[in-house]
């Protein structure tokens, strides 16, 4: 049987869902000064980028991004490595953004990690949430919540043509 791929978020959708969620985050933190808004390599950094563009022509403060670079699969194989310093974020809301979550590893390494900063507090974001967890974390912003089995998997693919498939 060869592998099928059904789209799940076209080009379009996905620009909708990142613009719904940019401005949720500015509904839930119009009072700060600063956001910080880490993404999770390789995937989640380039969804944060484009949050983070739309957020700053909405948002009146700053808008800091940063990279978190962890192993998704085994987080405790290799070390994490964040260009996010703890004197920076300190006082802060971090937003940190992934662009699948499904069984909440990547989510809860990338937290603990972060959490070792002195922080006001954190909001997590997600493209799609496929709701397998195996650790006890969510998603505050999720562009799509989507049912699944655990055979398959979501492959996000962000290019000219931005696109979410289920394979």
């Amino acid at each position: 049987m060869p592998n099928s791929k059904t789209l799940v978020l076209n080009h379009t959708q996905i620009s909708q869902k990142i613009t719904r969620i940019a401005h949720q985050i500015i509904e839930n933190n119009f009072e700060e000064k600063e956001l910080i808004v880490v993404g999770i390599t390789p995937r989640g950094s380039e969804l944060a980028k484009r949050i983070c563009s739309i957020l700053e022509s909405i948002f009146d403060g700053t808008i800091n991004y940063y990279d978190i670079t962890l192993q998704k699969d085994n987080p405790l194989r290799n070390e994490i490595s964040c260009e996010l310093k703890p004197e920076q974020a300190e006082g802060k809301t971090i937003i940190l953004v992934d662009d699948v979550l499904n069984t909440g590893r990547a989510l809860v390494f990338a937290t603990r990690y972060l959490l070792g900063f002195d922080v006001k507090g954190m909001q997590t974001v997600t493209l799609i949430d496929r709701r397998h967890r195996n650790f006890p974390i969510r998603a505050d912003y999720v562009g799509l919540t989507l049912a699944t089995t655990m055979q398959e998997h979501i492959l996000v693919e962000f290019g000219n043509e931005d696109n979410a498939w289920l394979v």
